[in-house]
């Protein structure tokens, strides 16, 4: 069989593939490389039987694979991951396989030996829509925080605000953690404009309605969130926050 290695840290890569190597016989040609885009055209000129594909890549995910091979497939994907609990709860939802950093040789072994198996009962689109379905439902309470180090799912519940940084947005987590994504506030307001928790009060910020405390009429109306911060609402929003809260809360 032949196998792909894609992933950003060379001695990630190289790690594997001596494992791979050492432990995987079935396996006799293994290529590599470091970002999705230039693995899903060395896929298209090798064919590979295995890719090994890792999660968190900067500027995209390994999950993004998805969207290049929209219809089938003819090869086995077996991610790899650090920590990424949201994908592990999809790939457990969708019986695909995955191996968690670092890499345990028996579960290699039976990783290799379970692709080999789908391949000889050419199972594997059916596995790949399973994951795509697994993710959909997933996304529903999750959202996608690009991070320097790779990708962040959160769940709606857990994000406080959304506050516009240039190009780039700030966000609040519960427990006082924040985080500087890539990308800006526009993209998060139209991501989450049907869920009805979230509400842009002024031209920086996405609020979580959950985390509101108080609307302040004194020296210009502001919202005091759960962690004390206060968040401008502008003359233009006050009207119809007021609609969204009585639509919702009463």
């Amino acid at each position: 069989m032949k196998a792909i290695i894609i992933d950003d840290e060379k001695r990630a890569r190289h790690l594997l593939s001596n494992l791979i190597t050492e432990h995987c016989p079935s396996i006799e040609e293994i290529n590599e490389a470091s970002d999705l885009k230039s693995g899903v055209d060395l896929i298209k000129t090798e064919h590979p039987d295995i890719v090994f594909l890792d999660i968190e890549m900067p500027n995209q995910s390994g999950l993004d694979i998805l969207e290049y091979f929209p219809n089938q497939i003819d090869f086995k994907i077996i991610f790899v991951t650090a920590y990424n609990q949201y994908a592990i709860e999809a790939f457990k939802l969708s019986a695909v396989d995955y191996l968690l950093k670092p890499v345990d040789i028996t579960e290699l072994k039976e990783a290799v030996t379970k692709a080999k198996e789908a391949i000889e009962a050419n199972n594997l689109s059916g596995q790949l829509n399973k994951l795509r379905d697994s993710l959909r439902q997933l996304s529903m309470d999750k959202i996608a925080l690009e991070i320097p180090k790779g990708i962040l799912f959160a769940s709606h519940n857990d994000i406080v605000y959304f506050e516009a940084d240039g190009m780039y947005t700030n966000v609040q987590l519960v427990e006082g953690k924040q985080k500087t994504i890539c990308k800006p506030l526009k993209h998060f307001v139209e991501q989450l404009s049907k869920n009805a928790m979230f509400f842009k009060c002024h031209r920086s910020y996405l609020i979580n309605l959950k985390y509101v405390e108080e609307l302040v009429k004194n020296d210009g109306d502001y919202l005091l969130m759960s962690n004390q911060k206060r968040i401008p609402i502008s003359k233009s929003k006050r009207d119809q926050f007021l609609e969204v809260v009585k639509e919702t809360f009463m």
